[in-house]
């Protein structure tokens, strides 16, 4: 039997899981959410990588009777619904989306939160597998036994707006917004309707479309670089964007990058612009 994989590093390359993909402590998830406009496909339907199974973050891991889209869940239905697909604790986990990189980094912030660090983004996806020349079959529908996945949640990798509005004056807490920069400067409106223009006072922009270069991650270096422009190595770093997805390629990007005390702002701009008793900047 193959050694049990220990990822140490938040970033796997395609060759890489073809060569590792026969470890007995596997689990690949498929964490694709449709971009604005699109529809979710049905899950039986979809291609994937060979075993993958699906993690369904607009339905089952969203709080659908929350105000604000892809609203986290508590950790005990974060812990019940890991167990539905099989998920032990010494499970190593490759997540991708068929996008490249876009929502799977979300699904990878979620484990971490609830305290899994043995999990990792799969750069470039689903186009980066089939590119390469892997075999896709489609997803599987998980029926096994109950895993016995425990959630550990660390409440500073989860912000809401109470705790954005604590960190406003402090030089050394840094809001990052990952939105486009004329949605940032409050010349584009918002494409959910009844949102006010602008961002967070204080905060800097970082447009998340940055970060990635034909599906994937830009390298090491160069994401050093976006972010050595923007901050110094000891900011805390709370990262923004319109509803809690792509603020998550800004802290994939970030612990690449080497840094450290990331949080992401879960109610993003679409909670931040709907309320009205919370201060905005225009530029």
């Amino acid at each position: 039997m193959s050694t049990p994989l220990k990822l140490n590093k938040p970033l796997v390359s395609v060759e890489w899981l073809f060569e590792n993909k026969s470890a007995p402590n596997l689990v690949i998830l498929d964490a694709t959410l449709p971009k604005v406009g699109q529809q979710q496909s049905a899950s039986s339907k979809i291609e994937g990588i060979k075993n993958a199974l699906f993690f369904d973050i607009k339905n089952i891991f969203s709080d659908t009777s929350a105000p604000f889209p892809n609203t986290a869940v508590t950790p005990d239905v974060f812990e019940q619904e890991v167990r539905k697909l099989g998920i032990n604790q010494d499970d190593a986990l490759v997540i991708y989306d068929r996008h490249g990189v876009y929502s799977s980094p979300r699904a990878w912030w979620l484990f971490k939160t609830m305290g899994f660090d043995n999990v990792a983004v799969l750069n470039g996806g689903f186009p980066e597998w089939i590119k390469a020349g892997y075999a896709s079959e489609a997803l599987i529908e998980y029926n096994g036994a109950l895993g016995n996945f425990k959630s550990s949640y660390n409440s500073n990798a989860l912000f809401d707006y109470k705790k954005v509005l604590e960190v406003l004056s402090d030089s050394k807490k840094i809001i990052i917004d990952a939105r486009s920069s004329d949605r940032f400067k409050g010349t584009s409106p918002e494409p959910r309707e009844g949102l006010r223009s602008g961002h967070i006072p204080n905060s800097k922009n970082l447009p998340f479309t940055e970060l990635i270069d034909d599906g994937k991650l830009i390298s090491q270096t160069e994401l050093i670089q976006k972010f050595d422009h923007l901050i110094d190595k000891e900011s805390d770093l709370i990262f923004s964007c319109g509803s809690g997805i792509t603020a998550c390629i800004l802290a994939l990007g970030a612990e690449v990058a080497g840094y450290k005390n990331l949080a992401v702002y879960d109610g993003s701009w679409t909670e931040w612009g709907s309320l009205h008793q919370l201060p905005i900047e225009s530029d």
